[in-house]
């Protein structure tokens, strides 16, 4: 009998399994969910996380959560610290270090003059991890998701058709089987997925190692005041580390260094040593703490070498580990999640071949490669202005965090046209609608709405063209193509007339915004990303949109 014939008889079959319920596995479920693509995700561990980490989220990610309609319900999760955008820099708390004199301030506003929103609809979000997980957690299962907690992959086999899995349950001791089409390994920095398929890794591995502290105090709130910083990174040679409010008033959390590499174990981390060091560290040497958790975590560079094997796909830390400066690695890992997600659902659904799938690859692995050792450079020289997306900013000097965020771009894969001398991440952030690029936003109006280009970008892929003699030629050979192909294709007239799907609703012109004529067209994937660009019109029009969808989508 094959494994599929066993899968059956167990009754556990599915298009995706989904391996690690942390904050990448949970946004994939998310997504795929979104998508109508069924799955089941395994998790060991029996809930969430429980630890206040991961904080920062992205504009990126952020406009992905928006477009899948929770961005309120995490601001509302993160409200406790939306007043918090400064990174300060001090010896210590006291003694005149108060963002002048002693201290410093490495940036102290988020948006300096509000410019983020000339590039994105959405805004930077501090929402920690034990707050996010939940949320994603219930939406995904409102969406009708499959999600295991206290089951454990135990193994897995691929063959031409699918994975055959193994789980475990923690509660019972039970053992399952469950097929799948393709397996997402969402497992971790040290993955057994990954392992298992002996996939190497590139990068200078370790960098630092810390121990994360959680901590009570009800006499530090008095002591930081009005300084409402992201983290503060203290620099006493003789007790260092990063203070991170949990809700600037009772609850904290303490970075502290640990050096395995001398010898030092976790053990030796007891609560009067974390208290002293947390003491001096801050400058109060009677401040009230009360230790309420430690876990250890290591700062590393390390990305994979190659994000795909067969059917199983890695994603997140299982992929990728970045240092933690700039909320790189999460938010890239949620991402990779994204542009998975999509490909995963036009294979299944029939609407693109199975080549599409190696894309994936193709596009995350260099972004990984780019960004993680702009995160590494900054976590080790303790240079942390990484968190100013605004282009007044770090984030709009050359080389500046916005860049990386919402400027890189992918020269290979599901696209055709992308200028490849061009950097993965360039030097300067340039939203101008380029094949390869995240397409620009731009506000339009939709029946009486008013809505970001972003928000057409999901399930299917969009045209947009203007509402002129040329436009709507492109409009009608859309319709034609993505019929014969049977490719879901949602096409847009913009323009102010009778016949235009959407019109103007900002003071930026779509089209000047977007690199086209008044006879161009541009092509949008459902993951936001430019596909292909017509700056002006095509003597075939049908002929050459059909060649476009076939190459994207690696169809025959």
């Amino acid at each position: 009998m094959n494994p599929r014939d066993r899968a059956g008889e167990a009754g556990h079959r599915t298009p995706v399994l989904i391996a690690g319920g942390s904050l990448v596995g949970l946004s994939t479920a998310l997504f795929l969910g979104r998508l109508g693509v069924p799955y089941i995700l395994v998790e060991r561990h029996a809930g969430t996380s429980i630890h206040p980490r991961g904080r920062g989220n992205n504009v990126r990610t952020m406009e992905l959560f928006r477009k899948a309609g929770i961005q309120q319900r995490i601001e509302e999760a993160a409200s406790v610290l939306a007043q918090n955008n400064g990174i300060l820099q001090t010896p210590a708390l006291v003694g005149g270090a108060r963002g002048d004199g002693d201290g410093e301030w490495l940036f102290k506003e988020i948006d300096p003059g509000g410019g983020l929103a000339r590039f994105s609809p959405a805004a930077w979000c501090l929402c920690s991890q034990n707050d996010l997980e939940p949320v994603l957690l219930e939406t995904a299962r409102k969406l009708g998701g499959d999600l295991r907690f206290s089951s454990e992959l135990m193994s897995f086999e691929q063959d031409a058709d699918g994975v055959t899995a193994q789980v475990k349950s923690r509660e019972t001791g039970e053992h399952s089987t469950i097929r799948a089409d393709y397996l997402v390994a969402a497992d971790g920095p040290r993955s057994p997925v990954r392992e298992h398929l002996r996939i190497g890794q590139s990068g200078p591995g370790d960098l630092f190692h810390n121990v994360s502290i959680t901590f009570e105090s009800r006499g530090l709130a008095d002591v930081v005041g009005d300084r409402r910083f992201i983290v503060c990174y203290l620099t006493n040679p003789e007790a260092d580390g990063a203070l991170l409010p949990v809700d600037n008033r009772t609850r904290w959390v303490f970075h502290a260094p640990w050096h395995p590499e001398r010898g030092e174990t976790l053990e030796e981390f007891t609560d009067e040593r974390c208290r002293e060091h947390i003491r001096r560290a801050i400058g109060v040497p009677d401040l009230d703490v009360e230790i309420t958790g430690r876990a250890p975590w290591h700062a590393a560079e390390r990305v994979a070498e190659r994000y795909a094997d067969g059917r199983v796909f890695l994603v997140g830390d299982s992929a990728h580990e970045m240092p933690p400066t700039g909320a790189f690695g999460s938010n890239t890992g949620i991402q990779d999640a994204h542009n998975l997600a999509w490909k995963l659902a036009a294979v299944l659904g029939g609407w693109a071949g199975p080549g599409l799938l190696d894309s994936y690859d193709a596009e995350r692995r260099p972004v990984a490669e780019a960004t993680s050792g702009r995160a590494s450079s900054r976590s080790v020289e303790h240079s942390h202005p990484g968190f100013a997306p605004g282009p007044g900013g770090p984030a709009g000097r050359k080389g500046g965090i916005l860049n990386v965020v919402l400027g890189h771009r992918y020269p290979h894969g599901a696209v055709v046209g992308a200028d490849r001398t061009v950097p993965v991440v360039p030097e300067e952030l340039r939203l101008s609608g380029e094949p390869g690029t995240r397409a620009p936003h731009v506000w339009l109006d939709r029946d009486g709405s008013r809505v970001s280009a972003l928000d057409l970008y999901e399930r299917s892929l969009v045209l947009l063209t203007p509402d002129s003699a040329a436009g709507r030629a492109w409009h009608a050979a859309a319709q034609t193509a993505a019929q014969r192909l049977s490719v879901p294709l949602d096409a847009y007239l913009v323009g102010s007339g009778p016949e235009a799907d959407l019109s103007p609703a900002g003071d930026r012109d779509w089209a000047e915004a977007y690199g086209v004529t008044q006879d161009g067209a541009v092509l949008v994937r459902p993951d936001g990303f430019v596909a292909w660009r017509s700056e002006g019109a095509a003597a075939d029009a049908e002929a050459a949109l059909s060649d476009v969808l076939k190459s994207v989508l690696s169809r025959d």
